[in-house]
């Protein structure tokens, strides 16, 4: 379903739309991320993790297994670097 559409300019950038601002709940400042999919592009809001997301950052495949606070904060730091990574 098509919301909205916007032009890129000759430098590259482009207007989010205010219908999508408010769909995404995004405002000046606010951090855009692009994933690839096999079936296009995807754009979402930094920042918003499932706790699927975060279990997995945390616990890795091993859900047995018990886990310290500083394990914890590292396996979330570790996920996060990986994620926001540049290059």
């Amino acid at each position: 379903m098509l919301i909205a559409q916007s032009k890129l300019t000759a430098q590259g950038q482009i207007s989010v739309p205010a219908e999508v601002r408010r769909k995404l709940g995004v405002g000046p400042g606010a951090v855009l991320e692009w994933e690839e999919t096999t079936g296009g592009i995807v754009v979402r809001r930094a920042g918003r993790h499932t706790s699927e997301d975060i279990h997995h950052a945390v616990f890795g495949d091993h859900t047995s297994a018990r886990k310290s606070a500083h394990e914890m904060k590292q396996g979330i730091r570790g996920h996060m670097r990986k994620r926001h990574a540049s290059g």
